[in-house]
């Protein structure tokens, strides 16, 4: 394939290696040498070249004097690689050599190409050696002209210039596909070296196309190979041969073309780069004498002694090498330097063989010894451009990936039923690990998730996530450990991730914690829009400064001026998606929140418009064993004043209060129970009030569980102190009908289950179809909520989830219960709404069978739960 011309001169410095001509406009007609007819795109005539062998065609330029020569528009033999050359090797040309070639296939010209010459003697004095320029692989071509010019040194060309064309073969012409030679050639799976007889490595020898595969002439080599006079190799020189494009599938020609150009044209022993790899990362053998060998190469000028070389083909003057070139480069560094203990971000001392400058102006002298970069560039060593000013700067990278390092490995994030907590993590046992690193994948054999020091699981080099379980109570180191393909480790520092032991409940006397209306416990002032207030919630109020693993509060929302929502989370951790209360302008919503806490600190988010907060405390879950522990009861509705259930038939008047027996009552034992947790709804109120829940046989406090307006339905959870067996029910206002249906209780008698910290994490949302199908519940449908053994939930052990589940857009008004999947729903309903009303609710339901089912009674609504604990034995 050809492609679109370069015709701009390169410069005055030397530009080492194959540059490539390319197509441009069409020049020239039969009449200046375009041919009628065309066989292949490379000869495929008689004799040893019908076997696929190269040939070399020379054409003698013409000398018109005053420091011109040139060589006519013509036809000429098929080749694919050209270059000029001149009898005495040590001559220069001081101006211009230009050359354009015609494509064999559409017959057009490419604009003109500046061809730079050869160092003098890089494969030292040899008899026939000529001076060259270095070729140019131009693809299949059948005519060339060329054009020499001295300048201003008018009449001292050299003698003997001649155009030097390679036809690779007819094998050349046969070429692959794109994609079949690369960064691990299948295609010469046979090829692979035998068990290497040079030094072992530190690092693998990669796979190499052989001289054998990429069909050399060894014709063309009779002397046999020299090797480096120490026998070690010190550093690796980085070139470019800079051909200016081409395909994948002809490198192998090019690799093949370079090899006879070198060696018939130049009168060199062989191919001068030890190494080339092209831009699919195909790494080809060069100068023959064996890849585990210390071959003395002709790359370098005055520093082949103490080195080797890899050339990256292709031109990389203004385009970066390909990310698989500078893979396959560093491999072969890594086990080139391997071989002799030489780290490849270490610097090399090596004794200069020439007296020269380099690209950047440093003097050396024969003799003397420099340091240099193990793996260094072309012009570290040599007043050229080599390897390019795009590929220069990516030395850094092939080193990086040659040093066997996992560069910029690190955990971003750690989920899958962990949580931040602090500066580390908390989870109930499972968690997924995501990391990251610059390596590429090619680089990397695998990744192994450590948790304490040992492997929990591994993955492969190109994976960057992985989930493991973490057993024991307390705080666990985990890390990532990867492995190079070199065989060497890098290790994450370790992030501590907690498993909290299982909480046992405290109830404490419902106190009023924090007022954004008075400046109890927090500024006084409304929470703005994406603002923030954090509450003191340890130390005070009976709670303890320690042990503290989760805090029990009702929280209410009023006087909003527009529809928001607060979420309720541990201070010190990442806010996430969930909502604890959803509210409109102008309403007061309360609802139950069980908050972790991490710090001793519990922050309160508002979305929208500004809001006060209030919040009240009805109990603590603590870290050791002292607390009581929940038992799963019902639902059973206790208390209905409009039917006389529980307690007398009648509304609960202004300033009044009913009072409730539930000890020994539906099945909660008579003693040993320390707290209820009721669903308790308030219907029908005549009034805006406030319904405060307390143990009876204690004084009331301030604090307040269900706020409406007068005709509200509204629900809320509340969990409420047993201390002589019932609970009283206080109506501020007007008169209410009240509705208690019982979850649950908590019981000292150790019999229960221990409450575990859990997100808040978003379960279900109808709208997006997260965890159910994505639509609305009809009325009188149900939809059913896996929760065992997802988000963090453990698939077995679960006796209850702590739920907020929040209905919103109904269309009607209706109710909504929550119940245990596998088991008969009951008359005990969690939330209470009218038609366009968004309400929230916590909601603390049993685990039969690991699914929660949520009925909708009437008209449509969208349902949204997010966990925020589960209860286990």
């Amino acid at each position: 394939m050809r492609r679109t011309a370069i015709g701009t001169a390169i410069g005055v410095v030397t530009v080492l290696g194959i540059q490539a001509a390319a197509n441009g406009a069409v020049f020239g007609t039969e009449e200046n040498g375009a041919p009628a007819d065309k066989p292949g795109v490379y000869s495929t005539e008689t004799g040893d070249h019908a076997s696929g062998k190269s040939e070399l065609h020379k054409l003698a330029l013409t000398d018109k004097g005053k420091g011109e020569a040139v060589l006519t528009q013509r036809t000429t033999e098929p080749f694919g690689l050209l270059g000029v050359s001149w009898s005495d090797p040590e001559e220069t040309v001081k101006g211009k050599i230009e050359a354009r070639t015609r494509d064999a296939e559409t017959g057009e010209w490419t604009g003109w190409q500046e061809l730079e010459p050869y160092p003098a003697l890089l494969d030292g004095k040899r008899a026939g050696a000529r001076g060259s320029t270095e070729p140019v692989w131009v693809g299949a071509s059948d005519g060339a002209e060329v054009r020499v010019s001295d300048g201003a040194a008018a009449g001292t060309l050299p003698a003997g210039l001649r155009l030097e064309m390679v036809d690779p073969g007819a094998a050349a012409s046969e070429a692959k596909e794109d994609g079949e030679l690369n960064a691990e050639p299948a295609a010469f799976s046979a090829d692979v070296p035998p068990t290497p007889t040079g030094p072992a490595s530190t690092a693998p020898q990669p796979k190499v196309v052989t001289r054998a595969a990429w069909e050399a002439d060894e014709s063309l080599n009779d002397e046999g190979p020299i090797y480096l006079p120490g026998g070690k190799i010190k550093a690796v020189f980085v070139h470019h041969t800079t051909n200016a494009d081409y395909e994948c599938s002809e490198s192998a020609a090019v690799v093949k073309s370079i090899h006879v150009y070198h060696v018939k044209t130049n009168g060199w022993r062989d191919l001068g780069y030890n190494f080339l790899v092209d831009k699919c990362g195909t790494i080809f053998e060069g100068r023959q004498g064996g890849i585990d060998q210390p071959v003395l190469g002709a790359h370098t000028y005055g520093w082949n002694s103490e080195s080797t070389s890899v050339s990256i083909i292709g031109d990389y003057t203004s385009q970066a090498a390909s990310n698989a070139a500078l893979i396959s480069a560093s491999r072969v560094a890594a086990y080139k330097l391997g071989q002799y203990g030489v780290d490849p971000l270490s610097k090399a001392t090596l004794t200069a063989g020439a007296t020269q400058t380099n690209y950047f102006g440093t003097s050396f002298t024969t003799g003397q010894t420099y340091s240099f970069d193990a793996i260094s560039g072309h012009r570290n060593g040599f007043n050229t451009q080599c390897p390019g000013n795009m590929l220069y700067p990516q030395l850094p990278t092939i080193r990086s990936y040659a040093s066997g390092t996992v560069a910029n490995l690190k955990i971003d994030s750690i989920s899958g039923g962990a949580t931040a907590a602090g500066s580390g993590y908390e989870t109930p046992g499972p968690l997924t690990v995501d990391w990251s690193t610059s390596t590429p994948n090619a680089l990397v054999h695998k990744f192994e998730l450590l948790v304490d020091g040992q492997v929990a699981t591994w993955s492969w080099g190109h994976m960057r996530s992985a989930s493991a379980t973490v057993t024991g109570y307390g705080a666990h180191q985990v890390a990532v450990r990867a492995t190079h393909t070199s065989g060497k480790t890098t290790t994450t520092p370790a992030v501590t991730v907690t498993v909290p032991g299982p909480k046992t409940f405290k109830p404490v006397t419902p106190t009023r914690l924090m007022d954004t209306r008075a400046g109890l416990g927090v500024p006084k002032a409304k929470v703005g829009p994406a603002g923030v207030v954090t509450l003191q919630v340890t130390g005070a109020n009976g709670i303890p400064a320690t042990n503290v693993g989760a805090v029990v509060l009702n929280v209410t929302a009023t006087a909003p001026t527009a529809t928001s929502f607060v979420s309720v989370y541990p201070n010190g951790t990442a806010r996430t998606s969930a909502s604890n209360l959803n509210f409109t302008a102008g309403k007061t919503i309360p609802n139950l929140v069980v908050v972790p806490v991490v710090n001793g600190k519990v922050s309160f988010y508002n979305h929208a418009g500004t809001v006060d907060l209030i919040a009240d405390i009805t109990g603590y879950y603590t870290t050791d064993t002292t607390g009581s522990t929940h038992v799963n009861h019902g639902p059973l509705r206790l208390m209905d004043t409009r039917s006389g259930l529980g307690v007398p038939k009648a509304k609960v008047g202004p300033d009044s209060v009913v009072t409730l027996p539930v000890a020994g009552v539906q099945g909660v034992p008579e003693a040993g129970v320390t707290a209820v947790v009721l669903n308790v709804t308030a219907t029908a109120p005549t009034s805006a009030s406030y319904v405060s829940v307390y143990p009876s046989g204690t004084t009331r406090t301030s604090a307040s569980n269900l706020n409406f307006t007068a005709g509200q339905t509204i629900p809320n959870l509340v969990v409420v102190p047993v201390v002589d067996g019932k609970v009283s029910f206080y109506n501020r206002s007007g008169s209410v009908d009240l509705i208690a249906d019982i979850t649950g209780y908590f019981t000292s008698g150790g019999e229960g289950a221990s409450h575990i910290n859990l997100g808040p994490k978003r379960l279900m949302d109808t709208r997006s179809g997260l965890g159910v199908a994505k639509a609305p519940v009809a009325g009188g449908s149900v939809v059913t909520l896996p929760v065992a053994g997802v988000q963090g939930v453990p698939a077995t052990g679960v006796t209850a989830v702590v739920l907020n589940v929040t209905a919103t857009n109904p269309t009607s008004g209706s109710f909504v219960s929550v119940y245990p999947d596998g088991t008969t729903r009951t008359s005990a309903s969690n939330l209470n709404f009218t038609a366009g009303q968004t309400i929230p609710n916590l909601v603390v339901v049993p685990v039969v069978n690991g699914k929660v089912s949520f009925y909708n009674h009437a008209g449509s609504v969208d349902l949204i739960a997010d966990i925020t604990g589960y209860f286990t034995r």
